[in-house]
This record gives C-alpha cells, sequence and structure tokens, in this order.
C-alpha cells in the first residue's frame, strides 16, 4: 500500500505539472470555464457557514480561485497546494492579503500537520478526487483533529464521471459515488486529551446549481460537516467499529492470532482459560468501559453457582507514565491492577473470587506472536501491507517493553456466585 500511494502522488504531481498557462482554464479543465466560475465561485462561497474573523484552512487552493474572496472574511486563512509553481502564482495574485499565509505541501504527507482544535473552518474543492481512498481517509481523520469542536468542513467533488470537456492525455481522478464520502467522514471519530469523543454532523449535502443549470450535470456535490460532541457510549462503540476493530484490523489481528481470534494468546490461552468452565456454546463476553457496572450486570444474569472468567489487559499499581497513560487514552481503555480488578469482582458480590497475574505468559505470547509474524514478513506485506507489517511488529514490540518495564500486565480472573 505504502508503495502504492507513493506511485499515486507521482502520478498526480506529473498530472498537474501540465499547468504551464496557470489559467482559471486549466484548473477547471474546462473551456467554458470564465463564465462556469462566474456563477459557480459566488454559488460555493454562498454555502460556506460563517467564517467572519475565524481560522481557516484552505486545502488544495491552487492558483487562487477561491482563496482572495475567503481572505475578505477570514481572520487567518492558510492557503495550501502541493504544485511549488501553483502555490506561487496564488501568492502572486492574493499575498497582498496579509491575513494569508502560502504554504506548498502534501496533504497526504504525515509531516502536515496544524494543532488539534486550531481551526473553524477546512475548506477544498476538488482535491478529494484526486487522493486514493486510503489517503482520503486518513485526510478525513486529521481533519477532524484540526477542527475546533463547532468548526466545519466544506468540500465538494466530482462524482461518477468527469465534468470538464477538455480533453486529457490521462485522467488519474477517482470519480466516486457520493456515498463513498458520506460513509467516509461519517464514521470519522477522534478524542480530545481529555477523554472526550468527537465526531462529524452532517448538516449539507447538494449539487452545484451552476452546473445542473449550464451543463445539466448533478454530479458536482458538496458536502458541509460540523465537528460535534458525541455521546460516549456511541462514541466509544465507532471507535472500536472504525479504529480497533474496523474489518482490516480484525483481518491483521487474526493473521497474528489465527483465525476467528482478535486477542491474546488467540486459540492457545482460549483452551486452557475455557477449560476452567463449563461454557455453553453462543456464549460471549461484552467489551465496557464501566467495569464495576459490568460485573455487577454479571452477578444479576447468573445463576447461583454460575461462574464468570475474564482475561484482561492490566496495569501496575500507582500512577501510569505519560507514554502509558496516552496508549491507554487512545485505545480508550480501562485498566486496573490485578488485585483492584479482583476488589471489584468481590464489590460486585461475587465470591471464591481468584485473581492471578499472568504477565508471564503474557510474554511468551507476546515473544511468540511476534517470532511468526515477522518469519511471514513478505507473506504478510504482500496479504496486507508494509505499513500494516510496521504497524503490528511496532505494536508488539512497544507492547513488550511496556510489559517488562512493569507497567502493562496481564491478569486472568475468576469469579463465582453462591
Amino acid at each position: 500500500m505504502a508503495a502504492n500511494q507513493e506511485q499515486e502522488r507521482e502520478v498526480q504531481k506529473s498530472y498537474w505539472m501540465h499547468s504551464v498557462d496557470l489559467t482559471v482554464e486549466a484548473m477547471m479543465l474546462d473551456s467554458n470555464a470564465c463564465d462556469l466560475d462566474k456563477e459557480e465561485r459566488p454559488e460555493v462561497l454562498s454555502l460556506l457557514p460563517t467564517y467572519e474573523g475565524k481560522s481557516v484552512l484552505e486545502l488544495g487552493a491552487g492558483i487562487g480561485r477561491f482563496t482572495g474572496e475567503l481572505a475578505k472574511k477570514a481572520g487567518e486563512l492558510v492557503a495550501l497546494d502541493f504544485i511549488e509553481s501553483v502555490i506561487k502564482k496564488n501568492e502572486t495574485i492574493n499575498g497582498h492579503n496579509k491575513n494569508v499565509k502560502f504554504m506548498c505541501a502534501d496533504v497526504t504527507s504525515p509531516d502536515l500537520n496544524f494543532p488539534e482544535g486550531s481551526l473553524d473552518l477546512i475548506f477544498s474543492n476538488w482535491l478529494l478526487m484526486y487522493l486514493a481512498d486510503k489517503e482520503v481517509e486518513d485526510l478525513a481523520q486529521r481533519m477532524v483533529k484540526w477542527l475546533k469542536v463547532g468548526g466545519y468542513i466544506f468540500f465538494r467533488e466530482s462524482c461518477f464521471h468527469q465534468s470538464g470537456d477538455h480533453k486529457r492525455k490521462s485522467n488519474p481522478t477517482h470519480y466516486r459515488e457520493p456515498r463513498y464520502y458520506t460513509k467516509v467522514f461519517k464514521e470519522c471519530h477522534s478524542y480530545d486529551n481529555a477523554g472526550n469523543s468527537f465526531e462529524l454532523s452532517l448538516m449539507s449535502c447538494k449539487c452545484i446549481g451552476a452546473y445542473v443549470k449550464n451543463k445539466k450535470n448533478q454530479n458536482q456535490i458538496c458536502w458541509i460537516w460540523q465537528k460535534i460532541g458525541s455521546d460516549d457510549d456511541r462514541g466509544f462503540q465507532k471507535f472500536l467499529d472504525n479504529v480497533q476493530y474496523k474489518s482490516s484490523g480484525i483481518l491483521r489481528y487474526e493473521r497474528v492470532f489465527g483465525q476467528g481470534f482478535v486477542s491474546t494468546g488467540g486459540i492457545e490461552t482460549t483452551r486452557e482459560f475455557v477449560a476452567k468452565l463449563d461454557l455453553q456454546p453462543g456464549t460471549e463476553s461484552p467489551r465496557c468501559r464501566d467495569k464495576p457496572a459490568l460485573f455487577r450486570t454479571f452477578y444479576k444474569w447468573l445463576k447461583p453457582g454460575g461462574k464468570v472468567l475474564i482475561s484482561d489487559y492490566c496495569r501496575s499499581d500507582g500512577t501510569p507514565s505519560a507514554e502509558f497513560a496516552e496508549y491507554i487514552k487512545q485505545r480508550g481503555y480501562d485498566l486496573h491492577d490485578v488485585k483492584a480488578y479482583g476488589q471489584m469482582l468481590r464489590d460486585a458480590g461475587f465470591d471464591e473470587v481468584i485473581a492471578e497475574d499472568r504477565t508471564d505468559q503474557f510474554i511468551k505470547v507476546l515473544e511468540k506472536e511476534l517470532d511468526a509474524v515477522e518469519k511471514e514478513k513478505e507473506a504478510f506485506i504482500q496479504d496486507f501491507s508494509e505499513e500494516d507489517y510496521n504497524d503490528i511488529v511496532g505494536g508488539w514490540k512497544a507492547k513488550l517493553v511496556r510489559v517488562h518495564i512493569g507497567e502493562q500486565r496481564w491478569g486472568l480472573f475468576i469469579a463465582k456466585k453462591k
């Protein structure tokens, strides 16, 4: 995937280097661009939420068709494009606006960053259709983090097929269905440093009237999203569904743990632990961050003599380091030391509580899993990507470091209801 993304960027850069004259016609790829621009540009600007005196980021700014207009109202504006000659032309035209900063950068670069919660509006016009799917998804996630709560994202794309009448020797544009963009941005989710969860709310989705009127084209579509706080449980579920346990993540975990398993040890530890209980087919283990409430619920569900068995990540007693605390927050975990974990089960009403520190076993399992992945490096990369491989290997090595220094633990808990 990483190699494919690099190739994608080179193709796109080569495609846009053709614009030697740097005109509106060249940017809009239409012979009727000047007339279209007179209707379309005011229409697009009229759709934007209020941004007077606000902090605005324009991605894919081009030669500045919208930059000058945005600068009239914005408190501060960053105009960004990845073709140097293009952004320089923009600066030549709009550089007299002292509230504008011009930046030559690639939106897909991990080096491009803005402070979290610093922007009121992120604007782009015909940008995402020049990015690969993975690039769109990654950028969308980053944009949510950059936005202030209550801030907006506006983007407009050509869907289904091209709209301009310019003939092109090559056309690397991705003409997607509108539902793709809606799905990607709807699934975006982020947490702030305090652990509060946020998502995007769709405020508007409509086609550009100027293209309907002049070209009978309803496939020029724009979206407006607002960053809002999300319900904690719903936000956490979205995090699990779209980040840690999205389909690609599950497949990667299964490659490490074995088919059908997404947790430490796979079939071996499952067989060992399940042997301690008389489990029936179909029994499920829910995941919840409010462990005391969950344990009380378990207690209510169980018949007298019933048992609960849990294997779970734990932590050492005391305050976690800043790095480990950040890992816990990023994962959405609720970790306790083994002793405290056992006490929560007792507080919920359980008797005969067994709380075992299985960290030594955890180390052996992690080392075995890491060794298996590293031995199949080429096959793993072929099935997934080098980025996925590095992510898994790096994650396992980091986990081993946390375990060896004593911060991360692994516990096994069995509790019985009288």
